[in-house]
């Protein structure tokens, strides 16, 4: 822990750096090949949607003393009735099996149950059956839509109000179509059913992704308003700066979130099996994970590629162009002083070189190691004798 602190610690102050913001073709080649997976999957295999979209019957069969092969018990079971039914068979928790299909009137309803209680054993009180119809799916669908085009458009207008740039708002709904768009395509790859809970956790995805975004911003309008002031550094390599400051405390936040996602769905997976809760978690655990992805490597590269084109910032590139040159060139001709140089043009605290006075080689070195003059002494200073009182 205290190596990570310290890798951090160098990360803020400068002491290291990770070439982040330079390499953006490397981080967009890697999107590439996630976004040209979830588009086969979104497009070819499709979502797996649940009975709330599509619409159908729901039996569910309690207190089942015995669930080996409850899948293919449960489809059997219902095919004796209807042999082209598309039948769906999962388990809820440790005795309960839910078993999903068309939709049936009354009378084959009720032969349903009858068929599920001698299968599975159980009294036909404890098999539940409710119907399902596509209007409440489509009514879901619509207004989650709805909401989603609301919530951008304000997240547009609330980045470009307090960053006083669209290009910023634009580089974070980048970020986040990316975000969106991966984990709906992960979920069609995978198969994983979609519910609504699922698209509840599509949309709190949303606003995770936004928040880390905005404080990776945040920091870079920083960084960036001071290389403008001083011409020393260029947009991109401050907003590099801006996302070397940030990382470890995005890593750390992520890691705290992911944490007690990933204790909820390994519990809806061991143990209570599909469900609202497995829904919602699952979707949380991709979107949180796909979401720092894109904050650090995604959206702060977007934003330097759309601002690098401007002609200010091309005019501070070249100017800092300048400066580090120069300061390149200083360093290697000014010497250094018992093994202690000058870095960028600067000595050691900080100051430029060119408004010090010259140490020669061989003088002291105060105690933070800074070369004092020839003529200054170091250690405590002696004060002149006070003469005898008969000579005042």
């Amino acid at each position: 822990m205290s190596s990570f602190a310290e890798f951090g610690n160098d990360l803020y102050t400068g002491k290291r750096s990770i070439d982040i913001v330079s390499r953006q073709k490397t981080w967009y080649a890697v999107s590439a090949v996630l976004l040209v997976l979830a588009t086969i999957g979104l497009f070819g295999k499709g979502l797996n949607v649940g009975l709330e979209f599509r619409g159908g019957s729901e039996f569910r069969v309690s207190s089942v003393t015995s669930t080996d092969g409850f899948e293919s018990r449960g489809k059997e079971a219902v095919r004796t009735l209807d042999a082209g039914s598309d039948v769906k068979v999962s388990r809820l928790g440790t005795n309960t099996v839910r078993i999903e299909t068309e939709t049936f009137d009354s009378t084959k309803t009720d032969q349903v149950k009858v068929a599920l209680s001698r299968e599975f054993k159980v009294p036909v009180n404890k098999i539940t059956a409710s119907t399902i119809g596509p209007s409440w799916g489509a009514s879901v669908s619509q207004k989650a839509i709805t909401a989603l085009i609301w919530f951008m458009v304000l997240v547009s207008v609330v980045l470009a109000l307090y960053f006083r740039t669209w290009k910023m708002a634009l580089a974070a709904l980048v970020a986040l179509a990316h975000d969106l768009f991966i984990t709906v395509g992960i979920y069609a790859l995978a198969g994983f059913q979609v519910t609504p809970a699922s698209v509840i956790g599509f949309l709190t995805i949303l606003g995770y992704s936004l928040y880390d975004t905005v404080v990776v911003f945040d920091k870079v309008r920083e960084n960036t308003l001071a290389a403008e002031g001083n011409g020393r550094l260029s947009y991109s390599q401050a907003a590099n700066q801006a996302v070397n400051q940030t990382l470890v405390r995005s890593i750390n936040t992520s890691v705290v979130a992911l944490l007690p996602v990933a204790s909820i769905l390994f519990i809806g997976i061991w143990l209570l099996g599909p469900g609202t809760l497995l829904d919602l978690s699952l979707a949380l655990f991709v979107g949180i994970a796909v979401g720092t992805y894109s904050s650090i490597f995604i959206a702060t590269p977007v934003l330097a590629d759309l601002r690098e084109r401007e002609p200010a910032m091309q005019e501070l590139k070249k100017r800092a162009e300048r400066y580090q040159a120069a300061q390149s060139r200083r360093a290697a001709t000014v010497p250094s002083v018992d093994g202690l140089g000058a870095q960028d043009g600067e000595d050691l605290d900080g100051t430029d070189i060119q408004d010090t006075v010259p140490v020669p080689a061989g003088s002291r070195a105060s105690a933070s190691g800074r070369p004092l003059h020839p003529y200054v002494q170091s250690g405590p200073r002696n004060q002149p004798k006070r003469p005898p009182k008969s000579k005042r």
